[in-house]
């Protein structure tokens, strides 16, 4: 972060990157003073980062997050107006209390807006600080969620946290951020890795959540073992994900929602090592007769780094019967045995490709044109995971 793009921010900008870099008088200063402030804040090393050494992890690295982490944070609490408060109250006489919305007059969860798509932070920051303010209007259930079972304030925690991987662990770094569409409907088509858990269905939410001029969600479609298993599937779906299903995904379609789909399905979570980066055929096109029939453009993504977060070194039928034992409605074939339970810091790229726009929704689709179009997108989504690692100089 430059001087340049420092002066562009508002000084309530600035003061919350200044609190972020615990710049010490930041409240007495004037915005030039907490531009030079900020300057030196970031160029100087900082002591507090030495921490733990992690392989692929230098300072360098944790400081660049830290300047990432809190232009996201300057940018979000320009969506709310701390000036002004909203004035729902609940049945008992609570008041809500919560900043409103830039351009509404109410908050993020009273109505300032589509919580199902826009997430706006609720009192405009992320932090475990606000968690105190999320619980009391979650115990006191001062809000609705949508009929996919999406809880803003569940979603927002769950941000916060998974931001750690997002810019301390894993370095995202993102490219074409400017294909995602910031309003309507779109399909995003990645491939699909991680051997023990959706990395990239998180690691994809957030990129469109931290790097888009909006912060739209995503709403990732999932296998059927995120929602069978207790506790884990209450949390997906409070967090915005969905069932791998049609009738959700033509719902939250028709919503106007982002929606993630990896079509490699468990042939492409459970790949070894061996096979990583090369990607399975996209099932038999489902995605695309569903994007045909409700006239939704595609937008491929290519994402570098969830194949090798657990390299896989082997595949299991026996351990797939295991699962069908326990789950029998799981239609795993495979399990991917892996010897690091500890996700490697791999440095991730995802790049978002030019959209596919629909041909006619008006019309029936052709089988044999939906496994072409599927095919050709699963080639560009090939040909940019080549291009990605033919570029990186390292894993880490």
């Amino acid at each position: 972060m430059n001087r340049d793009r420092l002066t562009a921010l508002r000084k309530a900008e600035l003061l919350v990157i200044a609190r972020e870099f615990a710049v010490r008088g930041r409240s007495t200063m004037s915005k030039p003073e907490l531009v030079e402030a900020l300057v030196v804040a970031i160029s100087e090393p900082d002591e507090t980062l030495r921490g733990i050494a992690l392989p692929g992890i230098s300072p360098e690295d944790r400081r660049g997050a830290r300047a990432r982490r809190s232009l996201l944070y300057a940018r979000l609490a320009s969506m709310v107006d701390t000036d002004r408060h909203c004035g729902w109250r609940s049945i008992e006489g609570h008041p809500c209390g919560l900043p409103v919305v830039r351009g509404a007059d109410a908050c993020a969860i009273h109505g300032g807006g589509d919580v199902a798509d826009i997430a706006v932070p609720v009192t405009g920051e992320l932090g475990f600080h606000t968690w105190p303010t999320l619980t009391r209007h979650m115990f006191l259930a001062t809000y609705g969620v949508d009929p996919i079972g999406l809880d803003p304030l569940v979603a927002e925690m769950a941000w916060h946290v998974l931001n750690g991987l997002y810019y301390d662990y894993f370095r995202v770094e993102v490219d074409g951020i400017e294909h995602v569409p910031m309003d309507g409907p779109a399909l995003l088509v990645g491939n699909h890795g991680g051997a023990v858990l959706p990395y990239d269905a998180a690691m994809l939410m957030l990129a469109v959540l931290n790097e888009a001029p909006l912060p739209r969600r995503v709403r990732v479609v999932g296998t059927e073992i995120f929602n069978m298993l207790p506790w884990v599937s209450h949390l997906y779906r409070k967090t915005g994900a969905a069932y791998a299903t049609r009738d959700d995904a033509r719902y939250l379609l028709s919503q106007g929602a982002l929606v993630g789909v990896f079509p490699e399905g468990e042939r492409g979570f459970m790949k070894p090592v061996w096979q990583a980066y090369h990607v399975q055929r996209f099932g038999r096109g489902g995605f695309v007769d569903l994007a045909e029939r409700t006239g939704t453009p595609i937008v491929p993504v290519a994402i570098v780094g969830s194949e090798e977060v657990h390299p896989a070194v082997a595949v299991s039928r026996q351990l797939a019967r295991v699962v069908q034992f326990f789950f029998p409605e799981q239609r795993v074939e495979e399990i991917a045995v892996i010897l690091n339970p500890i996700p490697l810091p791999v440095r991730w790229h995802i790049r978002f490709l030019p959209p596919v726009l629909p041909e006619g929704a008006d019309e029936e689709p052709d089988p044999l044109a939906t496994l072409e179009r599927a095919e050709q997108i699963r080639r560009t989504v090939q040909m940019a995971l080549d291009d990605m690692l033919a570029r990186r100089r390292s894993a880490f």
